[in-house]
This record gives structure tokens, C-alpha cells and sequence, in this order.
């Protein structure tokens, strides 16, 4: 199954935080079928923290969504991430964003991500990737949820 994950940090080595939850994803998620560029952005949500840097990956995997979501949590224990608050500063963030063409809520999970179409910060990387995908809800492909979304926060290419 494709599936279309976030990854933010914006506390420590942000990079090397990244590309170890790269690492982590491939060997417990499944192989990366694209990987965007990485990009800064401004906080969202809880504005006094330092800026994110944000990235997305397409990957295959056979594992189920609980099981997906469990693995993502997991990586992000492994890599440190501590739950202070909501939208809060953290080492690292792992967002489903998609799991193929799937509609699913359940009490721990949301699929597809229910605020990826209102961040721009989820929507330039995802459209660099996958600017033809159709969001099975909302029946818009990214770059036309892009083009319709209202945040204005700034995202930009990260150079090193």
C-alpha cells in the first residue's frame, strides 16, 4: 500500500533528526517510493517556537493503519519525542497523511490526516511529490487543495 507520511522537528539537530527517522521508517514501515525536498516553515498552531523543518515521504507498506500508526510512534519514542502539549515544540513528528485511496476514523486514528488540506507547510511538500494525488475525501488533488488553501505561513526550500 502507498502511504504518505509528514515528518517535522524543529528541537536539536533537526536534520539529523530527520534523516534518522528516514532510516527508522525504512526499515520498519517499508521503502520510500519518493522523498520531498526538505523545508522550513513557520510553527503553526502554537506560534512561540522555534521553525520546523518539514518533509514528505511516499512509502510502501504491507503494515495496517494501527500498525502503521504504532510503528510512527514508536520511532518517534525512539527518537526522543516527549508529549508536552498540543502543536507544541518537538524533536520529531510523524504524521499519516494518507494510507492510498483509505477512509478511516477511528478513537486514535484519522485517515487521511483531517487538517493536511488547511497547512501549507503538509501541502508544498506533498505536492512536490504527488501534485496529482486526489484526496479521498475531499476529491482534490494536491496542487488544487494548494492553490485553494488559506494559511499563508511561510515555506521555503531548506538550504544547508
Amino acid at each position: 500500500m502507498k502511504i504518505f507520511l509528514l515528518l517535522g522537528a524543529n528541537l536539536g539537530d533537526r536534520v539529523q533528526t530527520l534523516n534518522r527517522a528516514v532510516d527508522l521508517i525504512v526499515k520498519h514501515i517499508g521503502p520510500l517510493a519518493k522523498q520531498s525536498s526538505l523545508y522550513q516553515t513557520a510553527p503553526w498552531g502554537v506560534t512561540d517556537q522555534p521553525d520546523y523543518l518539514n518533509q514528505v515521504l511516499a512509502v510502501d507498506t504491507k503494515l495496517e493503519p494501527q500498525q502503521l500508526l504504532e510503528q510512527t510512534q514508536a520511532i518517534e519514542q525512539e527518537l526522543g519525542r516527549v508529549r508536552f502539549e498540543k502543536w507544541g515544540a518537538r524533536v520529531i513528528d510523524i504524521d499519516i497523511l494518507f494510507y492510498g485511496q483509505q477512509i478511516l476514523q477511528t478513537e486514535t486514528l484519522t485517515i487521511p490526516h483531517p487538517y493536511l488540506h488547511v497547512r501549507r507547510f503538509t501541502l508544498v511538500p506533498l505536492a512536490e511529490i504527488a501534485p496529482d494525488f486526489v484526496h479521498p475525501v475531499l476529491q482534490k488533488t494536491i496542487v488544487e487543495l494548494l492553490d485553494e488553501c488559506m494559511d499563508e505561513s511561510e515555506v521555503v526550500i531548506f538550504n544547508f
